[in-house]
């Protein structure tokens, strides 16, 4: 793509960045049959072709974002399928992150917009701020069909995504010893909601770790990696995340990964060594936590996992985990932002389970971050095409490496959700995932089910 951008422009080096960025597309569209939000209208302005020609023509005229500009941008999932689809190696994920800065520093959104992202913002990279919002909003939760009648949608979508119990409290800082000589020693990022909201999918990781040999290290002073500001073009306040979660890891010796249970925060993580690159004082430390930090499938494929051991099922009344079939969800941040795609499946696969990929699987399930909140429309839509090509494979559970995906999609099927950890702890050893505990998998039913 031609560029006409002026050698003062050139002199920003966010400029530079996505200048380069855009020259590097050829137009051939073929990141349009793989974006979510073109696949559900058609419509050329919500592909990843149109959103990079109305940035092109913002930043070249260095221009503030129009009503309309910031309406397309918006719808943007940033799931980042178009990258993994463009042949040309189209950096979208930078040129987007750019645009939204943009936005934030050029449009005024109107009153009540403003109010909802700023209360996002201040609300959930906060545990205890957003545990007593967490505890307020499940005695409204009852109320979230009259809030969708009366058309405050966002606010609907909110209360539906918000859980029936009280939330946890986070883990404390600590130290988990290895069981047995120690192998390797990790730091974990426990995430701003998953402690909160499903404190098994972190005890699934400390306990799988723990079982081979890996000390775990919860560090005092970790706070949200950046990424849900980041992603809303707070530009200043995700840098100022990562600076903080940089200095804490960097105080931590003998670390050998930075393992994280929530794959939004990985791509976020693994982006620092970019987000920092012009910080004399940071680049290179955020570029060793980039280089550190790895999903955790991504970790524990690396190592020799015990799968010989057999869970106490006659005690906990559970169900064997052997031929449970699995539809396996691959999270756009997972699958596109962090180019992780066979090891979950082959982890699945290798400790007994039956593992079946899901038709259109690079689409996008709608969750996003705060997505489902913000454009609560697009995000159902997403949700309930995912969910019936999920439930056309009549599996026993879904497996996710993502709370957000886990939670979205959790909201429209009756299949049980869980993270795709807790199932790797159960075949190892650990416990049977609570979701689990009073089901019973249809292959055991039906052997022919996990032949097929």
């Amino acid at each position: 793509m031609q560029t006409s951008f002026t050698l003062a422009q050139l002199a920003d080096p966010d400029v530079a960045e996505s200048e380069k960025i855009l020259r590097a597309c050829v137009h051939c569209g073929f990141c349009t049959a793989t974006c979510p939000t073109y696949v559900l209208d058609g419509n050329e302005l919500d592909s990843p072709r149109g959103r990079i020609y109305l940035i092109k023509d913002m930043l070249e005229h260095d221009r503030p974002a129009t009503e309309e500009v910031t309406l397309h941008i918006d719808r943007c999932l940033s799931c980042l399928a178009c990258m993994t689809t463009c042949p040309s190696g189209v950096h979208y994920m930078h040129l987007v992150d750019h645009a939204r800065a943009h936005i934030e520093r050029t449009y005024r959104r109107p009153l009540d917009e403003r109010f909802l992202r700023a209360m996002l913002a201040k609300l959930m990279p906060y545990p205890a701020r957003f545990r007593l919002a967490l505890g307020a909003a499940l005695f409204a939760k009852p109320f979230a069909p009259l809030a969708a009648a009366l058309g405050l949608k966002r606010l609907a979508a909110m209360l539906r995504l918000s859980s029936w119990s009280l939330p946890h409290k986070p883990l404390s800082p600590q130290a988990f010893a290895a069981a047995g000589p120690r192998q390797a020693r990790v730091a974990l990022l426990p995430g701003c909601v998953n402690d909160l909201l499903a404190p098994d999918i972190n005890a699934a990781a400390i306990a799988v770790l723990t079982r081979h040999g890996v000390e775990v290290v919860l560090p005092e002073g970790l706070g949200c990696c950046g990424s849900l500001v980041h992603h809303m073009g707070r530009e200043d306040e995700a840098l100022a995340q990562a600076r903080a979660n940089i200095d804490v890891f960097a105080a931590i010796e003998d670390l050998d990964a930075i393992v994280i249970t929530a794959s939004g925060c990985g791509t976020t993580m693994k982006d620092y060594g970019f987000m920092l690159r012009n910080d004399s004082v940071y680049a290179d430390r955020a570029a060793h936590v980039s280089a550190l930090t790895k999903d955790i499938t991504e970790y524990l494929a690396g190592m020799p996992l015990k799968t010989g051991l057999q869970p106490n099922h006659a005690a906990s009344g559970a169900p064997n985990p052997q031929g449970f079939v699995v539809a396996y969800h691959a999270a756009c941040s997972l699958q596109h932002g962090q180019r992780v795609t066979r090891q979950p499946k082959e982890l699945l696969a290798k400790l007994g389970y039956v593992v079946r990929d899901i038709p259109d699987g690079h689409l996008c399930c709608g969750s996003a971050g705060t997505y489902n909140i913000l454009q609560p429309d697009i995000a159902r839509r997403l949700r309930d095409l995912k969910v019936g090509t999920i439930e056309r494979l009549r599996p026993d559970v879904i497996a996710a490496g993502n709370l957000g995906c886990i939670t979205q999609i959790a909201t429209g099927t009756e299949v049980p959700v869980v993270h795709t950890v807790e199932l790797i702890d159960w075949a190892t050893g650990g416990r049977c995932p609570r979701r689990l505990r009073e089901h019973r998998p249809r292959a055991a039913m039906h052997p022919a089910t996990a032949a097929g």
